[in-house]
């Protein structure tokens, strides 16, 4: 699993050199260049459209438009906007594209479709006319399930985060009603064209009534429910869209205009949940029920103990993998990962006394690294299992915690949690980014090299087999392209001898 196999679509891009065009298209066709671009940028919105880092967006735009000839393209993404750009040579004229992505979800359905499409095209099995008519398929397929059935999977991951912060069931119960409610009203909200801010707003209002409602009913039965913890549920499934994350990883893979964008994003849409928290109490306290203050320094509840919030963890994973269209195979990957992941973060937590912070990189670390792998021997983007991996630790109750101090005159408490909530999601973006990395080194793609019209992969006679059989392994192509002369894929026999005359004369000087 770990060094052969398959590899994902991504990583053979960025490892390998620019392919020979299998389906070239006429570049002198100003027609011809302009399908093509058309059809990177198209790509390139659907990649970004799902959740894809800026980085990666446009590495696989490259590889597509060089996939059919055209190399030296010029490719720039700043948020929601992707710039094609196409040099002049002798025989053609510069040529440029323009396209803005409107709709930023996480549909994970199309992101493999697309995966798939990305890979096709590489590989040279997919000529321009038939990416185009593909590509109008996927973006016109609906999702592989109702929208209900993704509205109920958000009520469960509300459910399950309950659960993850120690409330009760009945707790639990309540967050998986509310969130359904909010959920189905921001859809309904979304189809009349209501900005995001608004939509967060009425959330975090329907987050509030049923939580007081439910503890002055309890209160007169002489029963203790924490409205805190049903609030905080709710608000986590609000800004489970990875947005901080998200930023903080484009910044760290060098898209800081982009990262700046997304982070100021995040800190409004998290204020527009706040503020609708702020007016639910508002209006709570004049219906005359009165909630007790929510305890910003920590929410977290008593009820079970360790394997009960795990499973809490893994099932807000599963869910929000179903919530975002995911397919079978997909989801029980990223749902395996999100297991060992939580179960690793806890031990360090626990057992060996780790902070938040640093138990939060070290398990996103491994999450890049193990999802990777995961993901490239299943042939699935290794974005969705690294996305879903890290969804039981994502900072978002800090990030709440922190915006309703400062709002509730605690700056002290506010600057701490924020401060909180950005370095856990910095360890997380970086510990994703440094695993992929690692995973991307132990699953290194052969490389083939052109030689009298022929493509094979570089290779070194074998001077013998080493002891339990193996055989010397193939050279590797950097060094391969540095020789002058000789067999392309052969060693060259003069600079063998050369470097054993070398060899011995150093041994001779450090003798004398």
């Amino acid at each position: 699993m770990l060094f052969s196999g398959n590899r994902s679509t991504i990583d053979t891009i960025r490892t390998a050199p620019p392919p020979s065009p299998l389906a070239p298209v006429d570049l002198t066709d100003t027609a011809q260049v302009h399908l093509v671009m058309d059809t990177a940028a198209r790509i390139g919105d659907l990649l970004l459209s799902a959740g894809t880092g800026n980085t990666d967006a446009k590495a696989q735009v490259k590889a597509v438009t060089s996939a059919y000839g055209l190399y030296g393209c010029h490719v720039d993404i700043t948020l929601n906007t992707i710039t094609i750009y196409s040099p002049s040579t002798d025989s053609t004229t510069p040529i440029s594209t323009f396209r803005v992505v409107h709709a930023l979800n996480s549909d994970f359905s199309r992101l493999t479709e697309v995966d798939r499409l990305i890979r096709s095209i590489v590989n040279g099995a997919t000529e321009l006319e038939l990416t185009r008519k593909i590509l109008t398929d996927i973006e016109t397929s609906p999702p592989p399930y109702r929208i209900r059935w993704a509205t109920l999977a958000w009520g469960g991951f509300a459910g399950a985060v309950a659960l993850m912060l120690g409330g009760e069931p009945l707790v639990a119960l309540i967050a998986t009603i509310t969130s359904i409610i909010i959920m189905a009203t921001n859809v309904w909200l979304a189809s009349k064209s209501l900005p995001l801010f608004f939509q967060n707003l009425t959330g975090g209002i329907i987050a509030t009534i049923p939580a007081a409602l439910t503890f002055s009913f309890a209160r007169a039965l002489d029963h203790y429910l924490s409205p805190s913890l049903v609030i905080a549920s709710c608000i986590v499934a609000m800004l489970a869209g990875l947005t901080l994350v998200q930023a903080l990883q484009d910044g760290v893979t060098g898209a800081p205009v982009t990262s700046s964008a997304r982070f100021f994003e995040t800190v409004l849409m998290t204020g527009g949940i706040i503020s609708g928290i702020a007016m639910g109490l508002m209006l709570t306290s004049r219906l005359g029920i009165t909630l007790p203050p929510i305890d910003t320094s920590s929410t977290q509840g008593t009820f079970g103990g360790a394997a009960v919030q795990i499973l809490g963890g893994v099932g807000a994973a599963m869910f929000f993998a179903i919530a975002s269209f995911c397919e079978r195979r997909a989801l029980v990957v990223a749902t395996f990962t999100a297991l060992v992941a939580y179960s690793l973060y806890r031990f360090l937590q626990v057992q060996l006394g780790t902070g938040d912070v640093t138990a939060a990189g070290i398990t996103a670390t491994f999450v890049g690294l193990a999802g990777g792998l995961l993901s490239r021997r299943y042939l699935i983007p290794p974005q969705i299992t690294a996305i879903v991996g890290i969804t039981p630790l994502l900072p978002g109750l800090a990030l709440y915690r922190g915006m309703y101090s400062m709002l509730t005159d605690q700056f002290v408490v506010g600057i701490s949690n924020l401060g909180i909530a950005l370095a856990t999601a910095t360890a997380l973006a970086a510990g994703v980014v440094l695993g992929e990395w690692v995973a991307r080194r132990l699953r290194r793609p052969r490389i083939l090299y052109r030689y009298n019209d022929l493509r094979r992969p570089p290779a070194r006679r074998s001077r013998g087999r080493r002891p339990g059989g193996s055989v010397t392994p193939p050279m590797h192509w950097s060094v391969l392209r540095q020789r002058r002369g000789g067999t392309p894929w052969l060693p060259d026999p003069r600079r063998s001898h050369q470097r054993q005359r070398d060899r011995e004369s150093a041994q001779d000087g450090s003798g004398s």
